[in-house]
C-alpha cells in the first residue's frame, strides 16, 4: 500500500467501566477481540483518549487462567491472567490480558450496559501502534466478539447492520440487532463453517454491463471472497485485479493518466473527472458484483476509487493486487451501502442508499450506537483529533521523525539535525528541541519539539502545513540521515505563560511602562519641589517678641488657677 494513500475507518464510542471510561473504537468486522490500551501497556501509542485504568472501575473482574471466560486457554504466567494475542495480515499485532466489565454504548443507546470479555492491550505494533483510534471493536464471529457475547446473553437478535457514508460525506450507521430489511435489499449466502470471517461467494464482476474474463474460482480460493469493515480498500487475487483495471481503465475516454500520490508505487490514476464526486459517474463506469443465486450488487465510482491527494480533480483506483488468494472487500465497497450481517439465517444483504439519511428509510426508532464520522488518516501522518480547521493555535509541535542512518552517527550529530530542519523550515535552530532519540528495530525515532518564533503561536493551517512538508519530503536533510518519514504529528496546547509574548501583552507592557515612567517623574518633580521650599530660607533668623510670649504664658496660667 502506498504510503500516499489515504487511510479511511469508521469509529463508534465505546463506554467501559463504572464511572465509565470512553474509547473510540475502530468498527472492525474482520476481528473478533474488542481491546483498548491498558495503563499498564509497556509499548502502546499516542491514541485519542486516555488509557483504560482497571483499578478506577469498580466493575472490573480480571480472567484468572484456569476461569472459564479464559477462552483463548492462554495463560500470562507472570500476573496468572488469561491473555490474548492478535496478529493482522499487515503485520501489526496487538496482545494483552482479558478483562470483564460493564460495556456500552452511551445515551444514545437502547442496549444497556453489559459485562462481556475484552482485551486490555499491554503492547502493540504497526498500524495499531500509530492509529489515532484507541483501538478495534470485534464484530466478527468468535466467543470473544462483541456479536457474540451481546447475543449469547439475549441482549440482541443475531444480526447487525452497518452503513458508511459516501467519499464526501462520512458518517453512518451501526445497529445492533434485527431491522426489517428494505425491499429492494439484496442477499448473499455466507457460509460460518467455512470460517470465522464474512465470507461471500463471488461469482463475477461486471464493468459496464460486461463480465470480465475470470473464472469464478479466482475470486474463492482459500477463504473465499471476505468482507471486512475494518480493512478502507479492496485487494483482488492477480488476474481478476489486472482484467478489473483493464476494463475500468478502457472506459476512461478522455481521462489522463497521472501518477499515483507516492511516485515510488504504481497507483492507477486518472484525472479529469472534476472536483465534484456525485457526477463521476459521467466519467467512470458502473461496476457490479454478481455472487451465488446471480445476487447482484452495484457499485458505484464512489465504491472502487479514492480521491487523489496531490492532483486536484484526479482519482485513483480503490482496489489493490492481494499476494494472498483470497479477495478482501474493504469498506470502500460499502460506501453508501446498508449492509446487514444476518448471522442467524447466514446471509448478507446489501441495499444501495445514502447512510446519511439512513432513518428516512428504515422505522423511526434511533439507532442503537450510531459511530461519529470516519477518520481520514493519510498515512502515516496521524493529525489531531477535535480540531476546528484552522481554529486552533499551538504553543508547539511534536514531530515524530523516523530515521534510515546509524544510531550513533544521529545521537552526534543533533546539531546539524537541528541546523539542517531550521534551515529548510525556515526558522531558526534555536526553535527545534530535540527531547529523545532511540533506536525501534532497524529504525532511528527522533522526537523533536518545534516553537514559534516568540512572539507568535502556529495556527492550525500553519502546522498542518509544517507536517506537510515532511510528508511529501520537501524537507531535505543530509544524506548521513538515510531516508526520513513522519511518523505522527500532533500539536500542543499553549504554555500557560505564552499570553506574555502576544502582541496584546506587549501593547499593555509598553502602556504600563510609560504609566510608571510618568508617575516615577511626577514623584521626582514633588520632591524636587517640597526640597526647594524647605531649605530656601534656612540662613534667615525669625525673631519673637518676648515680652508677649512671656505675658501669655502668665494669662494662660491664671485662667487655669481660676478655674
Amino acid at each position: 500500500m502506498s504510503s500516499g494513500v489515504p487511510i479511511i475507518y469508521y469509529t463508534s464510542r465505546v463506554f467501559i467501566g463504572t464511572p465509565a471510561q470512553e474509547f473510540a473504537l475502530i468498527v472492525d468486522t474482520g476481528s473478533t477481540v474488542t481491546y483498548v490500551p491498558c495503563s499498564s501497556c509497556t509499548h502502546c501509542g499516542h491514541h485519542q483518549d486516555p488509557r483504560f485504568k482497571p483499578d478506577n472501575s469498580s466493575s472490573y473482574q480480571t480472567v484468572s487462567c484456569n476461569s472459564p471466560d479464559c477462552i483463548t486457554k492462554m495463560c500470562d504466567a507472570r500476573v496468572h491472567q488469561c491473555k490474548y494475542e492478535r496478529v493482522y495480515a499487515e503485520m501489526s499485532s496487538s496482545k494483552g490480558v482479558l478483562g470483564k466489565d460493564l460495556l456500552g454504548f452511551g445515551n444514545g443507546s437502547r442496549l444497556q450496559p453489559h459485562p462481556l470479555l475484552f482485551g486490555c492491550e499491554t503492547a502493540e505494533t504497526g498500524d495499531l501502534y500509530l492509529q489515532h483510534a484507541d483501538g478495534i471493536m470485534g464484530l466478527g464471529r468468535g466467543p470473544l466478539s462483541i456479536v457474540d457475547q451481546l447475543v449469547g446473553t439475549g441482549a440482541m437478535e443475531d444480526s447487525f447492520s452497518l452503513c458508511y457514508g459516501g467519499m464526501d460525506e462520512g458518517g453512518g450507521s451501526m445497529v445492533l440487532g434485527a431491522i426489517p430489511p428494505p425491499p429492494a435489499m439484496v442477499f448473499a449466502k455466507s457460509d460460518p463453517n467455512r470460517s470465522n470471517y464474512y465470507n461471500l461467494e463471488l461469482s463475477e464482476i461486471q464493468v459496464q454491463g460486461v463480465s470480465l474474463n475470470v473464472p469464478s474460482e479466482v475470486f474463492n480460493g482459500r477463504l473465499g471472497t471476505v468482507l471486512d469493515s475494518g480493512t478502507t480498500y479492496a485487494y483482488l487475487p492477480d488476474k481478476a485485479f489486472d482484467a478489473f483495471k483493464d476494463a475500468i481503465t478502457q472506459q476512461l475516454g478522455s481521462l489522463q493518466a497521472v501518477p499515483g500520490p507516492d511516485p515510488s508505487y504504481p497507483d492507477v490514476c486518472f484525472a479529469g473527472a472534476g472536483s465534484d464526486s456525485k457526477a463521476l459517474g459521467k466519467h467512470f463506469p458502473p461496476v457490479d458484483f454478481v455472487f451465488s443465486g446471480n445476487q447482484k450488487v452495484f457499485l458505484a465510482p464512489e465504491n472502487y476509487l479514492f480521491k487523489h491527494t496531490k492532483v486536484p480533480g484526479a482519482y485513483c483506483l480503490g482496489f489493490f493486487k492481494n499476494q494472498d488468494a483470497t479477495t478482501l472487500l474493504g469498506g470502500i465497497v460499502v460506501r453508501n451501502t446498508l449492509v446487514t450481517y444476518d448471522r442467524a439465517n447466514h446471509q448478507i444483504g446489501f441495499f444501495k442508499t445514502n447512510c446519511t439519511n439512513l432513518w428516512s428509510i428504515l422505522p423511526a426508532e434511533p439507532p442503537l450506537a450510531p459511530p461519529p464520522p470516519p477518520v481520514n488518516e493519510s498515512s502515516p501522518i496521524e493529525s489531531p483529533a477535535s480540531l476546528p480547521e484552522d481554529k486552533q493555535d499551538f504553543g508547539s509541535i511534536e514531530l515524530l521523525i523516523e530515521l534510515d542512518g546509524n544510531f550513533t552517527t544521529i545521537l552526534n550529530q543533533t546539531l546539524l539535525f537541528k541546523s539542517s530542519m531550521a534551515s529548510e523550515l525556515a526558522i531558526s535552530s534555536s526553535q527545534i528541541s530535540i527531547e529523545d532519540i532511540k533506536e525501534d528495530g532497524e529504525h532511528v525515532v527522533v522526537r523533536c519539539i518545534i516553537s514559534p518564533a516568540s512572539s507568535q503561536l502556529f495556527s492550525s493551517s500553519a502546522a498542518k502545513a509544517l507536517a506537510a512538508r515532511l510528508e511529501d519530503h520537501t524537507v531535505k536533510l543530509p544524506e548521513i540521515f538515510g531516508a526520513y518519514r513522519l511518523r505522527s504529528w500532533k500539536g500542543l496546547p499553549p504554555s500557560k505563560w505564552a499570553w506574555i509574548h502576544s502582541d496584546r501583552a506587549k501593547m499593555g507592557a509598553m502602556i504600563a511602562i510609560l504609566v510608571g515612567v510618568v508617575v516615577l517623574l511626577a514623584v521626582i518633580a514633588s520632591l524636587v519641589y517640597w526640597y526647594f521650599f524647605k531649605y530656601r530660607n534656612r540662613g534667615q533668623i525669625k525673631y519673637e517678641n518676648l515680652e508677649v510670649a512671656e505675658t501669655n504664658e502668665e494669662e494662660t496660667w491664671i485662667g487655669d488657677e481660676q478655674l
